[in-house]
């Protein structure tokens, strides 16, 4: 049943080669150095997959991190879709206003505006696949 793995730890490289695994004891060895080791418990697998019904994602607001003065860049706080985009270029918003909304980690969250002033360009559009970081929206 010989695996072999290379880990590295804090920058220390480690060479595991499992020799067997029976029931709750696994002998291996570790940079050639032989060791037994016993599990607390056998692991089980199940046969047939748990279903589990995912609960209605919930709503979160999140206020990105700009600066006040100037051109404010709105960037993606996560990586997600962009679900809906409810402003246009052009269009005047509050601070707290709702830009867009995006899916990110199952859940739907609310970009808002952090600055009171004018749409000035909007990079996305719904449907698109967005990184942490990615500038969404520009407000002057």
């Amino acid at each position: 049943m010989a695996k072999n793995y290379k880990f590295t730890i804090n920058g220390n490289e480690y060479t595991v080669d499992i020799q067997s695994f029976e029931g709750n004891l696994v002998e291996l060895e570790v940079n050639g150095t032989p060791y037994t080791v016993a599990l607390a418990e056998d692991v089980k697998t199940p046969k047939t997959p748990k279903l589990v019904r995912a609960k209605t994602p919930k709503t979160n607001t999140v206020k990105p991190l700009t600066s006040s003065a100037g051109l404010s860049k709105i960037t993606a706080p996560l990586p997600g879709v962009v679900i809906e985009v409810k402003v246009k270029e052009g269009d005047t918003v509050k601070t707290d206003e709702t830009l867009l909304t995006m899916e990110a980690m199952k859940m739907e969250n609310n970009v808002l505006a952090e600055k009171d002033g004018i749409v000035k360009s909007i990079k996305v559009n719904p449907g698109d696949n967005i990184l942490q970081g990615d500038l969404l929206i520009e407000i002057e």
